[in-house]
């Protein structure tokens, strides 16, 4: 893939140039500033954007700011955003602005080479991946629809956030890919998710999990 990387700390974008590169990938850009991802993927339209929350020049969330622009100019433009806390808000923000691949992933899993370049490359090709870790620590951030859950549909609903498909719900569930689907399903109807051609319910139902 062609990637354009946003990270303001220098050592920490050097190590994942090279991590991204070995794993044979191409870094069409590494920036520091939030104003710069603008400039690069603009110029350059990437595969996917990995790029830190918090960036100059506000060292706010600058970096989730800019991502979210792009992705309003294009929309397909697959991100992967870097945290080093876990912000209901960021993320939420994030998995509103668009439909393409998404990522939230926490600092520590840069650590995990392989790992982190897999994770990127599951969100390039469209799918959307919430760190375990951070689906965890807002587990007390619930929303009351969620209160209509068994405890087995929470287990499906919690795996769904972490970016996990129906047969990988089902192996670490030790459940059949049918008896997956119902659970879905269920949870669908009890967070009043009607099917349409907007709204992705897959999606709403992770945003109902961890809205808090």
């Amino acid at each position: 893939m062609r990637v354009v990387l946003a990270e303001d700390s220098g050592l920490l974008r050097e190590s994942l140039v090279n991590l991204i590169t070995h794993f044979g990938h191409e870094m069409v850009a590494a920036v520091a500033t939030a104003g710069d991802l603008r400039t690069a993927a603009a110029e350059t339209r990437p595969d996917i954007v990995v790029t830190d929350v918090r960036m100059p020049p506000d060292h706010t969330d600058d970096g989730l700011r800019a991502a979210i622009e792009l992705r309003r100019g294009r929309p397909s433009l697959p991100v992967l955003v870097l945290s080093q806390y876990a912000d209901t808000a960021s993320l939420t923000e994030l998995l509103r602005s668009g439909g393409a691949g998404t990522g939230y992933l926490l600092k520590d899993r840069v650590a995990d080479g392989a790992q982190f370049v897999a994770t990127m490359c599951e969100v390039g090709e469209g799918a959307t991946v919430i760190d375990p870790d951070v689906v965890r620590r807002l587990l007390t951030h619930r929303d009351d629809p969620l209160l209509r859950l068994s405890a087995r549909e929470l287990e499906v609903l919690a795996l769904m956030a972490e970016g996990r498909s129906n047969a990988a719900i089902g192996r670490e569930l030790v459940i059949s890919d049918v008896t997956v689907s119902k659970h879905i399903g269920s949870i669908f109807t009890k967070l009043d998710l009607i099917e349409d051609q907007v709204s992705h319910r897959r999606v709403l139902a992770v945003l109902s999990y961890l809205r808090g």
